[in-house]
C-alpha cells in the first residue's frame, strides 16, 4: 500500500503531466476540428521544436524560452503554407485517408532531416535551473515541469480567449461547427482554416520548447507521442480542444498514479486501454459532443 506523501507526490506530478498533454493534444484536435485532417506530423514538429530550443541554447547561449520569439510565429507561418499549398489541395471525399498519409510524409521527412543534420545522438538541455526544486507539503516539485505546465496554462488560455473573444475565434469556431454554413454568413473559410491550422502549429512550437526543458530528444522520438497524444484527442472527443484538455488531465493523473503498482512502461498503456474503451463504447469522445459545440 503506498504511503500519503507517495500518492500526494504523484498526484502533484500527474496534474502537472496532464497540463503539458493538454499543450500538446491542443494543436492535434485544432486540426481536424478545421479540416477533418489528422495531423500525423504533429509530434515530428514537436520534436523539431525542441531540437530548435536546444540548438539555440547550446550553439547560441539563448534560454529556449526565447527561442519560442521566433519558433511561434516560423511555425504558425508553415501551419498556413502547409494548409494552403498541400491540404487544401487535397480532394474532400478522400481528404481524411490521404491527410494520414501525406502528414506521415511529412514526419519522415522531418525525422529524416533532423537525423541528418543533428545526427541520432541524444540531447538534452542543461539548464542552470534544470535541477532545482522546491518542496510543498512533502511532495518536490521540479521548476522546470513547473514552467512546462505554466507555459501549458498561459498557451491554453490564450488560445481560449481567442477563440471565444475575438472575431477570428467567432469564425474559426464556426468553420469548425459548419464550413458551409460558415460559407454562406460571409465567412472566408479557407483563409480561416488556413490561419486556424497555422495557430495549431504554433502550439507545437511551444509544446515542443516545454517538452525539450525536461526530456531528451532524439530524431524518432516524435514515435513516441504520437500514440498518447491521438489517444488524449480521440477520448476527449475529435474537434474539441476543452474535451482534449480534460481528457488530458485525467489520463495524465493515471499515468501517474498507475506508476506506482505498474512502473513507467506499463503505465503509458492506460493511454491505449482508454482509446480502446472510447472507440468501443463512446466514438464521440467521453468530453466532447456538447462541449465541442459550445466552444
Amino acid at each position: 500500500m503506498p504511503s500519503g506523501a507517495l500518492l500526494f507526490q504523484s498526484i502533484i506530478l500527474g496534474l502537472l503531466l496532464g497540463g503539458l498533454y493538454a499543450l500538446l493534444a491542443a494543436g492535434l484536435t485544432l486540426y481536424f476540428g478545421i479540416m477533418r485532417v489528422v495531423m500525423i506530423a504533429h509530434s515530428a514538429f514537436l520534436i523539431l521544436a525542441a531540437y530548435l530550443a536546444w540548438w539555440s541554447h547550446t550553439r547560441l547561449g539563448v534560454d529556449p524560452l526565447l527561442s519560442m520569439i521566433v519558433t511561434v510565429p516560423l511555425f504558425f507561418a508553415c501551419g498556413v503554407l502547409l494548409q494552403r499549398v498541400l491540404l487544401a489541395r487535397l480532394r474532400p471525399v478522400t481528404l481524411t485517408m490521404m491527410s494520414v498519409l501525406l502528414t506521415f510524409a511529412i514526419a519522415v521527412l522531418i525525422e529524416g532531416l533532423l537525423g541528418y543534420v543533428f545526427t541520432g545522438t541524444q540531447r538534452r538541455i542543461q539548464l542552470g535551473y534544470g535541477s532545482a526544486s522546491f518542496g510543498i507539503f512533502g511532495a518536490r516539485v521540479a521548476v522546470v515541469k513547473l514552467i512546462a505546465f505554466g507555459l501549458a496554462a498561459v498557451a491554453l488560455l490564450t488560445l481560449y480567449l481567442l477563440m471565444k473573444k475575438t472575431t477570428f475565434g467567432w469564425a474559426l469556431r464556426a468553420t469548425i461547427q459548419h464550413r458551409d454554413a460558415a460559407r454562406l454568413v460571409g465567412i472566408e473559410t479557407e483563409r480561416v482554416a488556413g490561419y486556424g491550422f497555422g495557430l495549431g502549429l504554433a502550439t507545437a512550437a511551444i509544446g515542443g520548447t516545454a517538452l525539450a526543458l525536461d526530456t531528451t530528444i532524439y530524431p524518432s522520438l516524435h514515435w513516441h507521442w504520437i500514440g498518447p497524444l491521438m489517444a488524449i484527442i480521440v477520448v476527449g472527443g475529435l474537434g474539441s480542444v476543452p474535451g482534449a484538455a480534460m481528457a488530458a488531465m485525467v489520463l495524465g493523473m493515471l499515468q501517474s498514479l498507475l506508476q506506482i503498482p505498474l512502473g513507467t512502461t506499463w503505465a503509458q498503456t492506460i493511454f491505449y486501454l482508454a482509446l480502446f474503451a472510447t472507440l468501443a463504447f463512446r466514438p464521440q469522445g467521453f468530453f466532447g459532443g456538447r462541449l465541442a459545440q459550445r466552444f
